[in-house]
Formats: C-alpha cells, sequence, structure tokens
C-alpha cells in the first residue's frame, strides 16, 4: 500500500512539474500567442509601395502628415484609403494564423511569387516590412502574410481598395471648397458680407440659386485623372466657363471643359486635368446668372 501511495505521489509531481513547464510565465510554448503580422508601429511609415499581379505598382509618400502621390506630381493622396490599408495589417488582437504551409501561401495567393497586391512600407530608405494580400475567404475579408513570417491571416479589407496604379489613389475631394468668401464667373461674382452675401450689382442673390452654387463647391468631386491625349488636347483648349472662388486658404481658378462629349475640370493649384461628372459640371455650368445676381429686372 505505502508502495503505491509513493508511486501516486510521484506521478503528481511529475504532473505538477509538466503543467509548471508550460504555463510559466514568460515560458515559450506552443500555447505562446504568435508574433503581430505588423511588428513595429503605424506612425513610423512614410513611405508605401502598392504592386499589383499584373507588375504594375505606385508610390505613396507621406509629408506633413499627409499622403501624396510622387508619380502624379505629388497630388494629394486619399488618406482614408491609406488608413484603411495600414489600419488590417496592424490589427493584432484575435488576429491568429488560419495556415502556415507552403502549400497554404500558393493557395490563398500570399506567396512571394504569386499574390495579388504586394505591399511594401519604409521609414525613409529604411524597409520595414513586405505584406501579401491574397484571395478572400468571404466579404470584405483577404488573406494575408508578412513577408517574414510563415502565417497567414485573415484581415477585414478587399483587394480592390489597394490599387497598383497612383491614379486610383487620388483624393476626389481635392478641389472642394468649404467656406468661400468670395465667388465670381463669366457672369456674375459674388461677395460674403457679414452672415450674408452681396452680388457685384449689390444685391441680395436668390437664395435657392446660391444654395445650389455654394453645395456644389463644397460637395465637389473629380471622377479621376484625363487620359494622356485629353491632358494634350485640354492644355490647347479654352474653357467653357471659369470660376474664382476666394476662401480663407487662398485664391483657386477652377475651369470647366466640355470636350468630345466629357466634362473635365482644372484648379490653378495642380497641374494636371481631371475628369468630372456630367452632374457636377451641369449643376455649376445652369447657375442662372440674373437669379445669383439678384438682377429683378
Amino acid at each position: 500500500m505505502k508502495r503505491n501511495l509513493n508511486s501516486l505521489l510521484l506521478i503528481l509531481l511529475i504532473q505538477i512539474g509538466l503543467i509548471a513547464a508550460v504555463y510559466w510565465p514568460g515560458n515559450e510554448s506552443e500555447y505562446a500567442p504568435p508574433a503581430p503580422m505588423l511588428p513595429f508601429a503605424l506612425n513610423r511609415v512614410d513611405t508605401i509601395y502598392v504592386g499589383d499581379e499584373f507588375d504594375n505598382e505606385t508610390m505613396l509618400s507621406k509629408v506633413g502628415g499627409r499622403w501624396f502621390l510622387p508619380e502624379l506630381e505629388n497630388l494629394p493622396a486619399d488618406g482614408a484609403m491609406v488608413e484603411k490599408l495600414l489600419d488590417p495589417l496592424a490589427t493584432n488582437e484575435g488576429n491568429w494564423p488560419v495556415a502556415h504551409s507552403v502549400a497554404a501561401r500558393q493557395r490563398f495567393r500570399v506567396a512571394s511569387y504569386h499574390y495579388r497586391r504586394r505591399v511594401s512600407l519604409y521609414e525613409g530608405e529604411d524597409m520595414l516590412g513586405t505584406f501579401f494580400l491574397g484571395s478572400s475567404p468571404g466579404f470584405r475579408k483577404i488573406y494575408a502574410r508578412n513577408e517574414d513570417q510563415d502565417g497567414v491571416h485573415s484581415i477585414l479589407f478587399s483587394a480592390q481598395d489597394a490599387p497598383g496604379y497612383s491614379g486610383g489613389w487620388l483624393d476626389k475631394k481635392l478641389l472642394q471648397t468649404r467656406a468661400p468668401v468670395s465667388i465670381s464667373a463669366d457672369a456674375y461674382s459674388l461677395q460674403r458680407e457679414g452672415a450674408g452675401w452681396l452680388s457685384g450689382i449689390g444685391q441680395m442673390p436668390n437664395e435657392r440659386e446660391l444654395e445650389a452654387l455654394l453645395s456644389t463647391l463644397r460637395n465637389l468631386q473629380i471622377d479621376g485623372l484625363a487620359s494622356g491625349d485629353a491632358q494634350r488636347d485640354l492644355a490647347e483648349a479654352e474653357a467653357d466657363l471659369v470660376f474664382t472662388v476666394e476662401s480663407l486658404a487662398g485664391t483657386v481658378t477652377l475651369e470647366l471643359f466640355l470636350l468630345d462629349g466629357k466634362h473635365y475640370i482644372h484648379s490653378s493649384e495642380y497641374p494636371l486635368f481631371f475628369t468630372l461628372s456630367a452632374y457636377d459640371y451641369d449643376r455649376l455650368a445652369s447657375i442662372d446668372y440674373r437669379l445669383i445676381s439678384g438682377d429683378n429686372t
């Protein structure tokens, strides 16, 4: 009996030792959490290269807290799009790898030679890491892998939100004017006086017509960049309408063009021509100069 009791005590001590070895703080074991997919702070990133499966690649650069497109004359990039790309990579809580094998990298399209997107992050000239985005396991999800790790993760993102060409990252709101104080067009002019507006002939503009103009300037969105051929043709064309808009940020001249059935806009702030929706073009072009001037004759 005593021998059996000693044997049981020995077995118990061995079990306690095994449990302590596995769960002792700081012990590295199969139960340790995986390394984060993005093992550095996002605020270190100031340059991003995004490549796609067709060998296209574009560059985004951060200056003064804003993102720009060096390949497009440093036009502003959509900062919300950049955050939408980076944040899921840095979301580590509960984001455990779903696979580790070489075969899984191929199957999920996150191998170094087989991917949908390749995202390289830099701090200055120092590469921080490269990430591969692959196929989708479900709606608004995508497989992702850090090049230096085996683990394949599933993150909340879509490959179409990370285009491999600069025009896809363009800030569509870059021509918006939130609070103009003066507006001049070919046939009328307006000046803000206190809480209201006066036209160039000293009259109060029609309220509905004024709001239509101000709302269009506040919400103006470009569709994208004009093609290379259109850029050359527009540089030699005469604008159909010209607006000069002054705000606290400065004075900008906007020129509207209708060329070969397509609508374009140019801002004195930027060197390139942009495509514009027919809706926004018509809203600006259809302002009634008599109503906006307050001309009651």
